[in-house]
């Protein structure tokens, strides 16, 4: 018997070997496309041949810690202990899982606000835990009405996403002063804040559980190496927590991986000194713009992207199909693939929208564009 019987193949690998059979251009999965950072891949070779193979400790490599505990100060001016309140992990996905395991017990709930990435639900479900699905309003901000009724002594969290993905949206003051309203009324109730699009923010600067105090002690943040650096396949990320709850995180993260990549710490262990996080949004922006100016020549209708490197467009003035057929059609006729927006919704509530992904280079860009002209 499954333990998760509703659950199959995640939308982003079906899309990407819809785009494998039909040699379509792949604007579904959020990875970049372009070589990384020519310092990092010399740090790597070198590293290679050094004494850097073996595990490293479980809760990750202490120089990189510190040099973590350096970057969020240095970004939110938030002081955090290296050595009890950060933690390396495999990836932003295994620091989710392992926070929700942790944290979450039998019969209790977690909000979720769609629409939502999917890596949310399985770790609720097998805490034997109810997730509770609350839509985000039509225009993708948050609706604190229903968050509220949704909320109760059973809450133990809410999961937020800023920058959002998949609809590129961010979170005002508003929205925070609203949060923290909600985390006052619920003693029990934590927030594990997912932002690993940080550092992907365009003209409106990022906010962060990180820069509010009131949060600090009932918050868990997920960053992630492998977005804000372009090295996806690493599957390199880290959580932030206070003390008490990071020893439980902990617990988990220790027999679920053990320890990260050892390469991969040490790498960007010295990577972290020669790169500068507030050129990724610049570099961002300019992929953004790219994209939005080639495609005001398609029938799409553009939402607007705020951060991320996702941008969701309507097709709704092309086409009364549901998103799910439509995306297909997009692969088998025109060679582009995309993501349906009605796949990261508990209820498939369907808008008629789609997300692209432009963290790809400039001839994949302009080459998917020309195909959507033809729509």
């Amino acid at each position: 018997m499954s333990k998760l019987p509703h659950i199959g193949t995640s939308i982003f690998t079906v899309m990407s070997q819809l785009a494998n059979e039909h040699q379509a251009i792949n604007l579904s999965q959020g990875f970049p496309n372009f070589p990384i950072d020519e310092r990092l891949i010399e740090i790597v070779a070198k590293l290679s041949k050094e004494n850097v193979h073996q595990y490293t400790p479980m809760s990750g490599l202490p120089s990189l810690l510190e040099k973590i505990a350096l970057l969020t100060q240095q970004s939110y001016g938030r002081m955090v202990n290296p050595a009890s309140e950060i933690l390396i992990t495999a990836g932003a996905t295994e620091g989710i899982f392992a926070t929700i395991q942790a944290l979450v017990q039998s019969g209790e709930e977690v909000v979720i606000l769609d629409p939502s990435y999917d890596c949310y639900e399985a770790p609720i479900l097998l805490s034997n835990a109810k997730p509770i699905r609350v839509s985000l309003h039509s225009d993708f901000t948050p609706n604190w009405d229903a968050i509220r009724a949704a909320t109760n002594k059973k809450t133990r969290l809410i999961i937020i996403n800023n920058p959002h993905n998949p609809t590129g949206k961010m979170w005002s003051e508003h929205d925070f002063l609203q949060l923290e309203n909600l985390v006052e009324t619920h003693p029990n109730l934590l927030v594990l804040s997912d932002e690993v699009y940080e550092y992907i923010r365009f003209e409106q600067p990022h906010i962060s559980v990180h820069h509010r105090r009131k949060l600090w002690d009932r918050s868990i943040s997920i960053s992630s190496f492998g977005k804000s650096f372009h090295i996806t396949g690493w599957k390199i990320g880290y959580v932030i927590a206070p003390e008490s709850i990071m020893k439980e995180i902990k617990k988990v993260h220790q027999f679920l991986v053990f320890s990260v990549s050892s390469m991969a710490q040490h790498a960007l262990n010295a990577y972290i000194d020669q790169v500068d996080v507030t050129e990724i949004g610049r570099f961002y922006q300019q992929k953004r713009d790219r994209f939005r100016q080639l495609m005001q020549a398609t029938k799409l209708e553009l939402l607007p992207c705020e951060g991320t490197y996702f941008q969701v467009a309507s097709y709704a003035g092309i086409s009364d199909e549901n998103d799910v057929d439509f995306t297909r059609r997009l692969v088998t006729e025109f060679g582009v693939a995309t993501i349906p927006i009605s796949t990261f919704y508990a209820n498939g509530t369907d808008y008629h929208c789609i997300r692209f992904c432009f963290a790809k280079d400039d001839d994949t860009l302009q080459n998917a564009t020309e195909r959507l002209m033809k729509l």
